[in-house]
């Protein structure tokens, strides 16, 4: 069972991405259960059509202890199975310690066990890189494998940089390590350039470039993966070609972030910083 955290700044397209890719996981044979580790409970949305999905920490306030797997876990698009950890009430509480007792839930009730078959967990992890639940998937050793989502834009390069940091820091008391940059496209000038050589000034590589396109807007609209809506669109292919990409990728690494001077540096060669006081 592999054990994979998505990252990346927040509204960058973590959630879409995760579950685009989930979707043609799935539909390549491929069993896979998503845990949403952010408080906004919108990780699964998408491969479940929209429908609600009671969070862990809703069920355990309302029902107390005495749960079980069917109650904070639905099936979803291709069998994917979905889980939303859900968050504290606003303005109270960690969202990490939700992430972990989520998680720690799912272990008591057998999800993870080798009589589901899983040959995936995904963890949607919140942007914010200072809350603790940033860390809680990868300091409890709940996932190994890491890909960050960014694109061009200045600030989602950022907290990308900012992300390999955290990386880094657990990585080198524990088994966790970066698989690589997905970048979902803003259409910036030498986007895919620009990323590829992020990728490897921090040691990585660029998995895939996701090109923008609105029938992302479109599938999202009807509260679908662009696979379940429109599996022979251009950018269905664009997601199979990801999923296949991480599913091969056997190149994972302890980044090494980049100081802000050759960061800045970076986006100077790429003419991002022109003409910026």
């Amino acid at each position: 069972m592999r054990k994979v955290a998505i990252y990346g700044k927040g509204g960058i397209g973590k959630s879409t991405t995760t579950q685009n890719t989930v979707a043609a996981l799935a539909e390549m044979g491929k069993r896979v259960m998503v845990v949403g580790c952010d408080p906004k409970a919108d990780s699964t949305r998408l491969l479940l059509h929209g429908l609600a999905q009671k969070s862990v920490l809703d069920t355990l306030r309302e029902e107390g202890e005495d749960v079980e797997l069917d109650d904070i876990r639905r099936p979803g698009y291709g069998d994917t199975l979905c889980v939303e950890s859900g968050g504290p009430e606003p303005g109270v509480g960690c969202a990490g310690r939700g992430i972990i007792t989520s998680i720690n839930m799912l272990e008591q009730l057998g999800a993870y066990h080798e009589s589901e078959a899983l040959d995936y967990v995904f963890y949607d992890v919140l942007g914010d890189v200072v809350c603790g639940g940033f860390a809680m998937p990868i300091r409890e050793g709940k996932a190994e494998e890491i890909y960050i989502v960014c694109s061009g834009e200045m600030m989602a390069m950022y907290a990308a940089n900012n992300i390999c940091k955290g990386i880094r820091k657990f990585a080198e008391a524990g088994v966790v390590r970066l698989g690589g940059l997905i970048c979902n496209s803003r259409k910036c000038d030498n986007e895919k350039e620009m990323i590829e050589e992020f990728a490897r000034r921090l040691g990585t590589q660029m998995i895939h470039f996701v090109p923008r396109d609105n029938d992302v807007q479109r599938a999202e609209i009807r509260k679908m993966t662009v696979i379940d809506w429109n599996p022979g669109c251009a950018q269905a292919d664009q997601y199979r070609a990801l999923a296949r990409s991480m599913d091969a990728n056997d190149k994972f690494v302890i980044p090494s972030p980049m100081t802000t001077e050759a960061f800045e540096s970076l986006l100077m060669d790429f003419g991002v910083l022109e003409g910026v006081a």
